[in-house]
């Protein structure tokens, strides 16, 4: 049986990886028909209808799915497709008692009202027998027309044409129901909400799943996780935000309300029963104890741009001296820069250790764009990668989430490149003021990344430590 999944035309890449993750999450056999990144349209080939049920109870990307009973690249092609679909096998759903509507829809085309009753009229031969009901119909029909990727210069005749019967709508009504806007606790890192669940269920979290967030921030992934039924547990060394006592992210706020934290927004959205706990901690010194195994690790490490890369630790040298009993208990410890590198050779060993055979890490790694090869990627000999699915930030920038399952219980240590975890340091190199806009797209049409050289990168910094000079020297005028 053939089922049209109708996707959301944005993170392509998570796409597939997604309904990969679902179906072996749930043990479906199934088959890629057709699944290309220039069309919102994915074709399973699956056992039963409700394999598909399965999926859309799941998938995040999934507007709504049609059995497929007829396909085809040309008018012509689909109607001799429809014609020879064996229609008597479901003589049930077409007989005098179940009302029906067919709704005509179009990607990149706007289809006027004339042009729906064309397509409907043309399918005369469809052996469809009950009352039209448009408000409350039984069985609901989609013929669907893909028209390519370019809506301002249209083909004379759409590339594909599909038709079948509605079977049911994907979960997108969570991104709006976990929105940012409307949730009580947030702060300047937490993650978008449908990106949030893409990671949960690339992750395989469900019910009663033990799900781990090292760097939890505001708990966004956790929330995505515990609407999937997760026990989800986190830590971050940040206190303030943890308590709710940093600076408020919403505009026009001068200070959190005293309702805002943690367990607020698990309240909000009645997902109580599935908080562990969230504890404040350093990552590189793990609270988490031996034994304890998770299912699942949800995390989006910092990157030092927006939020600090630290952890617990000191430069002074105290070999002949300690801290003071009596301070003991109130004593705040220091901090010191913890890299990029120490971030991710630290997530990937305590992955190794603590995930159970067949878990899941998901994790986000910051990428200049042009720097980027899949070999420099982290590797640990336990964990194998999965997916890899890139986000564009910008012409030069991208964020690839990281999908790795742990196959063996194999001792080793992770492997993480130099080369790949500099992200900090290229990203502040001053680009705006060094490549025109025109120049730019040119790149980029012609690499797919701004293709510095390394005497760009001596020119710029040149240019920016004159620009530096300047300022200087004209705030010292100033005083």
């Amino acid at each position: 049986m053939l089922f049209l999944f109708w996707c959301a035309h944005e993170f392509v890449p998570f796409r597939l990886p997604e309904f990969q993750s679902l179906c072996h999450l749930f043990r479906i056999p199934y088959r890629l028909q057709s699944g290309r990144e220039d069309t919102p349209f994915v074709i399973l080939e699956l056992d039963s209808e409700s394999q598909a049920q399965k999926i859309l109870s799941r998938s995040i990307c999934t507007k709504h799915c049609i059995h497929l009973w007829g396909q085809g690249n040309s008018y012509e092609e689909f109607h001799s497709s429809l014609k020879s679909f064996q229609f008597k096998d479901y003589s049930d759903l077409l007989n005098e008692n179940k009302s029906f509507k067919v709704n005509v829809e179009a990607f990149q085309k706007k289809i006027s009202i004339s042009e729906r009753s064309e397509r409907i009229e043309s399918m005369e031969y469809f052996p469809v027998q009950g009352p039209v009901d448009l408000k409350n119909p039984d069985v609901v029909y989609s013929f669907l027309e893909d028209w390519g990727q370019d809506g301002n210069n249209l083909p004379p005749a759409p590339y594909n044409i599909f038709f079948g019967r509605n079977i049911g709508e994907g979960q997108r009504h969570l991104i709006t129901k976990l929105s940012i806007k409307k949730r009580k606790f947030i702060g300047n890192t937490t993650m978008d909400p449908q990106l949030s669940l893409l990671m949960a269920n690339l992750g395989q979290v469900e019910n009663g799943s033990f799900v781990l967030d090292p760097f939890v921030g505001t708990g966004s992934l956790l929330i995505a996780a515990a609407e999937f039924k997760g026990i989800t547990f986190g830590g971050d060394i940040d206190f303030l935000t943890l308590h709710a006592r940093s600076k408020p992210s919403r505009k026009g706020d001068k200070k959190r309300g005293d309702d805002e934290s943690m367990v607020a927004n698990f309240r909000q959205y009645g997902l109580t029963v599935h908080y562990g706990d969230v504890i404040a901690c350093d990552f590189s010194k793990s609270p988490w104890r031996s034994g304890l195994q998770f299912e699942t690790i949800l995390t989006d490490p910092p990157y030092g741009i927006r939020e600090a890369m630290t952890k617990v630790g000191t430069e002074k040298d105290y070999t002949n001296q300690s801290i003071p009993e009596k301070y003991l208990k109130t004593h705040i410890p220091e901090k010191v820069n913890y890299s990029l590198k120490d971030i991710l050779e630290d997530l990937l060993n305590f992955s190794a250790e603590r995930l159970s055979i067949g878990g899941r890490l998901v994790y986000w790694i910051p990428i200049i764009r042009q720097e980027y090869k899949e070999e420099l990627l982290p590797s640990h000999p336990s964990l194998s990668l999965l997916h890899n699915c890139e986000q564009v930030l910008s012409s030069n920038t991208s964020r690839r989430l990281i999908v790795m399952s742990k196959f063996s219980n194999e001792k080793g240590k992770a492997v993480v490149y130099e080369k790949i975890t500099n992200f900090k340091d290229q990203f502040y190199i001053p680009l705006a003021g060094n490549i025109g806009r025109k120049e730019r797209k040119e790149r980029v049409k012609e690499h797919g990344h701004l293709n510095i050289s390394q005497e760009d990168m001596v020119k710029f910094h040149g240019r920016s430590n004159q620009h530096k000079m300047k300022l200087e020297a004209k705030m010292a005028e100033n005083t």
